[in-house]
């Protein structure tokens, strides 16, 4: 099953760029952009103590990673989790990620599907692909391809390159909607035009 990695660009830029640009917020995403990941810290750790989501997610992102830190997946996981009940989503996704992959936790499919449910529900795009990706292959949940196709669409909402290539797929093959090759193609395009390597390759794929 195809897993997510979490991506410094892709998530705490995207993040931090939307909350109220306090000065500890502004120094922490400043450092974080030049990649000044322990210079970082402090900052970050200021806004996470005055309730930014965001930034409790950052400083879990740094754990998770080693960068400027040394690697700890349990206190990675308590930043998270911290991110996550500040309703910032991609905290949510990453304590999800944690219990996938069994990450310092035990694997656990229906935690990390509490979590992804609660990401999605923060409008994270990439915790609805997951979700899709849980219902599409039955993992910790009955097999659906109805709900796959329902949150890959949210997903692709959101503007996931990834759950725009994962309901061309679906359309493609007729499942859990009626065959559809134009629909196939449309979202494939939109995934390539999201830089979705997969669905780019996909485009290949459909018939013309």
């Amino acid at each position: 099953m195809k897993k997510f990695l979490l991506c410094l660009t892709a998530f705490i830029c995207f993040s931090l760029l939307n909350v109220v640009t306090a000065a500890p917020m502004t120094d922490c995403l400043t450092r974080l952009s030049e990649k000044q990941f322990r210079e970082a810290l402090p900052f970050c750790q200021e806004a996470c103590n005055m309730n930014v989501g965001a930034a409790c997610f950052a400083i879990g992102f740094l754990y998770h990673n080693g960068q400027g830190v040394k690697q700890d997946y349990q206190r990675a996981k308590t930043y998270y989790e911290k991110g996550c009940n500040l309703n910032d989503g991609s905290g949510c996704l990453g304590i999800g990620l944690f219990y996938d992959n069994g990450q310092g936790v035990k694997q656990d499919y229906q935690q990390a599907k509490t979590y992804y449910e609660k990401a999605c529900n923060l409008n994270k795009g990439t915790g609805c692909y997951e979700l899709g990706v849980r219902y599409y292959y039955g993992a910790g949940v009955t097999q659906d391809y109805q709900q796959a196709k329902t949150y890959h669409e949210k997903a692709c909402n959101l503007n996931n390159g990834e759950g725009c290539a994962s309901l061309g797929f679906l359309y493609q093959n007729g499942q859990g909607v009626k065959q559809d090759s134009q629909q196939a193609k449309t979202y494939y395009e939109k995934a390539c035009d999201l830089n979705d390597g997969e669905g780019c390759a996909r485009l290949e794929t459909v018939h013309k």
